[in-house]
């Protein structure tokens, strides 16, 4: 020890280089600083001749000019570093692992046991350190030593561990002065570490199984909530940050699906998932699993028992595809692209060393079962069973083997800065300059040229594996495997075009866990593979991807199986561009396309695409579905889920814009029109099997507003009004509950509205509205024919008489359909004072006005030029001219505005005014009524809806939609001004009510 004679073996050729001087000054000056307050004299004189020996000195400025930890390092152990170089790196190893099995194998006191283990990662990091950077160990041996000391160190824990259970009395071992031995508690080390492959900052991953069947628990909980609370406490012996550091950074997320499962799993719930749910990346993260700690005996039972889930004996080109994907959705590339030095990550970035180790365990994985020599847990050592059993070339074998050894190297440079467990090159020039020099290069330019070269070496080979499997990339890595988001696929998804990439990749990860029913069959998974970056492409360019996707997720959710929606898919790639669309742009059809998928068999009908038909057809349609029923909650079943279908049909027609907006409004009226012609009757009958009929009665419903008017939205509710007609000496129906005649049109008409208004399984028909009726709620919900022409004759307003244009009978007795149909005529036809009508319509404008202003000219229906100024137009064109000019008369607005044109009342350049403006608006209102909920806003609204929006109104460009929009807006109100406004504003002031 006197000599201090150095046996450890150094190679200059592989020390480090020094970027800035004077940072091995300071170290210099820090060293001597650290002798001098020595009270060993023998020690400080070992330190003060340090820097001035051969070989270690330089090695040491190395160490100061480059790792500000190293250097703590370095002065914390003067004593260690002494002895280390007396005895050399593997006795010193050798040493440090046995002295912490001496001292800390029986460890009761806890402070003392972290503390130990903190002080002897410090040892080992340094020594490892001086081992690597001195050439005196190979990469091999560098992370051989830490895998050792992160063995060593989860063993004595779990020692410790189980012997507190023991003393506070919740478990009995069956061998308390071997605690390990039998007792039920599995370790597992995974990846790096259960490869022996640590790297010199790296976390370790463990997977803490149980079986409960072995363990004796006597304490007050359960035996999970001990073992849990083991785990827990075992992570925080190695995890957590103390003044002496920490030992290990810990990481349980490679547990079977660890966003639902405790920290510790009992082997049978573990069995249960990979034999139902395991998936081919947790097959290929078992290849290096390793049991680290714990019952012996039983880990070996379980590796034995996961056997055949990792090396399936057959595949099918499914699971050969799927294996593959955990290639292909790495976006590599055959070479000819550069890749920046600065900023790149050397594991997870492009020809990095995650690259390497799937190009192995892919490999390994497809051969494994019918080879038993691959089955090897090492990435190099893979590598050479792949190369040996002729399925890779000794040349690429070759390629990657220099490729993983530099990437290591410089991936430990990394990390031994500043004891950071980064993989992340600096993008800051003079740090990319100490990074290099660290390397032992010269300068920044060779380091650059010879880590691309590796690179893109790595990329390339790795590139060409499953060459002829189509692409599954989107731009960029979609990886979903592991148990923490790839930082890649996140960065990939964000440029898709979503907002929360985080929440969108837990979510897919969540899928291949099987979390939703749809995916817990391999199948399943290994189709949902290949879609996802077609479905995220296409979410990704809907109004708002965000809520697409989770729409999509709930979409999923509902579904009771996924196979044969995901073979649909496969089978049909626009039909996912479809479902996308929907998701994205529809919430209204994607609600109900979630409530019904198998609505998707339909959109691959060959007239799904083709305008609906005529409201006849459609009437003998819902005949026919309807005389499938059995009963009446069948019937109102069947009307919904018919009426639903057909409405979504017209959505998806509005949305790929196959429809114009005026012929989806005709389409929805329709069906509604024939809801209520062919549902009226059969709730009628339902009606009258208690309370029999009215003689000679007989009921029309009419209908009002939009659904008069054939302009329905997808929300619009129903506008009706029933109106009935009784002989005069009808005093009560004929049923086994008799009731009088206007009691009995009562119920019925609130029978009616139930039927269309109740929820049932299959969701809503309508809401319904019968404010219209005459004298509104204070009026009788049934109106008599008598009341109906009596109330419009003496007692109606004038806004009643303007609703009236709209009135049509949809439903009910055709004899009594003519009469009231007349009724309606003559109020429409009669002579009425013009400037009274003017002057009313006016007034009534004007509150409306008052009482709604559009916030922007997104409000298309209150907007000064808007749908309430055009329909203003159109009815008190035809209560003026009805008399003189009855053929104007028609309940849709677009039509009256054509007949009062073809009458001579209304100038072909106003007209043409109202009628653009009016296709706008129901183009926009439709969109806007399908999309969102909420009021429109051009400053956040997503690309996506504004697509959409300017596609249905047959535009080219956001731009020349709004200019649009402000032109037709000031024309169509111009016209209102001049034929309504203005000529109410001058007539006398006693002729104006107002």
């Amino acid at each position: 020890m006197g000599s201090h004679k150095v046996s450890f073996p150094l190679d200059e050729a592989f020390f480090p280089r020094v970027a800035e001087r004077n940072r091995v000054d300071v170290g210099l000056a820090r060293w001597a600083e650290a002798a001098d307050g020595l009270d060993d004299a023998d020690l400080a004189a070992f330190m003060r001749s340090l820097p001035s020996r051969p070989g270690i000195g330089l090695l040491l400025e190395g160490v100061f000019g480059n790792s500000p930890f190293l250097t703590l390092c370095l002065e914390k152990e003067p004593e260690f570093l002494r002895h280390t170089l007396d005895v050399g790196p593997d006795a010193a190893l050798h040493g440090l692992i046995a002295g912490l099995e001496r001292d800390l194998g029986e460890e009761t006191d806890l402070a003392r046991l972290t503390t130990q283990l903190r002080v002897a990662k410090r040892r080992c990091s340094l020594l490892a350190a001086l081992a690597d950077l001195g050439g005196a160990w190979p990469l091999e041996k560098v992370t051989g030593s830490l895998s050792l000391l992160a063995e060593t160190a989860i063993r004595l824990a779990v020692r410790f561990l189980l012997r507190r259970e023991v003393e506070r009395g919740n478990l009995r071992l069956p061998h308390p002065d071997d605690p390990e031995r039998d007792s039920g508690v599995i370790v597992l080390g995974m990846g790096k570490l259960g490869a022996g492959e640590l790297n010199y900052s790296s976390d370790i991953d463990l997977i803490v199984f149980y079986d409960h069947e072995k363990l004796v628990y006597l304490g007050r909980k359960s035996i999970q909530e001990c073992i849990i609370a083991l785990t827990k406490d075992l992570v925080r012996i190695l995890d957590e940050r103390t003044a002496d550091g920490y030992v290990f950074r810990t990481d349980l997320r490679l547990r079977p699906d660890p966003g639902s499962t405790p920290p510790a799993v009992a082997l049978v719930a573990a069995e249960a998932y990979y034999e139902g749910f395991g998936q081919n990346w947790e097959r290929a993260a078992m290849i290096k699993a390793r049991q680290v700690a714990g019952d012996t005996e039983t880990g070996a039972a379980f590796l034995k028992f996961l056997r055949p889930f990792i090396w399936r004996k057959s595949l099918d080109f499914a699971a050969i595809q799927d294996i593959h994907s955990i290639k292909r959705q790495i976006n590599a590339h055959k070479g000819g692209r550069t890749i920046a030095v600065a900023g790149h990550n050397v594991k997870l970035g492009r020809g990095g060393i995650r690259e390497i180790e799937f190009f192995a365990q892919t490999q390994q994985l497809i051969w494994g079962g019918r080879q038993p020599e691959m089955r090897v847990s090492g990435t190099l050592a893979a590598l050479g069973a792949l190369s040996a059993a002729g399925h890779v070339t000794p040349e690429v074998v070759a390629d990657l083997t220099r490729a993983y050894h530099y990437l290591r190297k410089l991936e430990h440079r990394l990390q031994m800065v500043d004891d950071k467990q980064t993989q992340t090159m600096p993008s800051n020039p003079e740090q990319l300059a100490e990074i290099a020099a660290f390397m032992g290069y010269a300068g920044v330019d060779a380091f650059a040229a010879d880590l691309t070269a590796h690179l893109m070496t790595v990329e390339t080979h790795y590139a060409h594996l499953f060459e002829d499997a189509p692409a599954l990339g989107a731009g960029g890595n979609l990886v979903f495997t592991g148990g923490e988001n790839d930082p890649e696929t996140v960065h990939t998804i964000t440029g898709l075009g979503f907002s929360n990439a985080e929440a969108v990749c837990s979510t897919i990860r969540g899928w291949h866990h099987g979390r939703v029913r749809a995916t817990r069959s391999t199948r399943a998974r290994e189709l949902l593979t290949e879609l996802t970056p077609a479905l995220l492409n296409a979410l990704g360019t809907t109004a708002s991807p965000d809520d697409a996707f989770m729409r999509f997720d709930e979409f999923l959710g509902r579904l009771p199986a996924g196979v044969p929606l995901f073979s649909l898919f496969y089978a049909n790639p626009s039909l996912l561009e479809l479902v996308a669309e929907i998701m994205g742009d529809a919430p209204l059809l994607a609600e109900h396309l979630a409530r019904r998928p198998t609505l998707l068999d339909s959109v691959l009908q060959a007239k799904f695409f083709e305008p609906l038909p005529p409201q006849s057809e459609l009437e003998a349609e819902l005949d026919k579905a309807l005389s499938q029923a059995d009963d009446f909650q069948q019937m109102l079943d069947i009307s919904r889920s018919w009426a639903n279908d057909r409405k979504f049909q017209v959505g998806v027609l509005t949305l790929r814009s196959v429809s114009e907006s005026i012929e989806a409004a005709r389409a929805l009226s329709d069906i509604a029109g024939a809801v209520l012609s062919r549902l009226g009757p059969r709730v009628e009958e339902e009606f009258a099997r208690a309370h029999g009929r009215v003689a000679g009665g007989a009921w029309v419903i009419l209908a009002m507003g939009k659904a008069g008017g054939r302009e329905m939205s997808a929300t619009s509710d129903l506008d009706l009004i029933l109106v009935y007609d009784a002989p005069p000496d009808s005093e009560e129906s004929d049923g086994a509950r008799p009731l009088a005649a206007t009691t009995w049109f009562a119920r019925l008409t609130q029978r009616m509205v139930s039927a269309l208004t109740a929820k049932t399984g299959e969701g809503t028909l309508y809401e319904v509205d019968m404010r219209l009726r005459p004298s509104g709620n204070s009026g009788p919900i049934a109106t008599s024919l008598e009341s109906f022409t009596r109330y419009y004759d003496e007692a109606a307003w004038t806004w009643e008489h303007m609703a009236l244009t709209r009135a049509r009978v949809v439903a009910g007795d055709s004899a009594l359909a003519a009469r009231v149909e007349a009724v309606i005529r003559n109020v429409l036809t009669r002579e009425r004072d013009s400037a009274r009508l003017l002057a009313d319509v006016a007034e009534m404008r004007e509150r409306m006005a008052k009482e709604h202003k559009a916030a922007s000219h997104w409000e298309v229906k209150h907007l000064r030029g808007g749908l309430v100024d055009i329909e203003f137009t159109a009815q008190y064109l035809q209560l003026t001219h009805g008399h003189a000019r009855p053929e104007i008369l028609n309940t849709n607005t677009a039509q009256a505005l054509e007949n009062a044109c073809a009458c001579g009342v209304l100038e072909r350049g106003d007209r043409d005014a109202l009628v653009e403006a009016l296709r706008l608006w129901l183009a926009v209102q439709t969109v806007l009524r399908q999309t969102i909920a909420g009021a429109f806003d051009e400053a956040t609204a997503p690309r996506g809806l504004k697509d959409v929006l300017v596609r249905a109104a047959g535009l080219t460009d956001f731009k020349t939609l709004t200019d649009r929009m402000d032109d037709c807006a000031r024309d169509a109100f111009e016209v209102f001004t001049r034929l309504v406004a203005t000529p109410a504003a001058a007539l006398p002031k006693q002729e104006n009510p107002a």
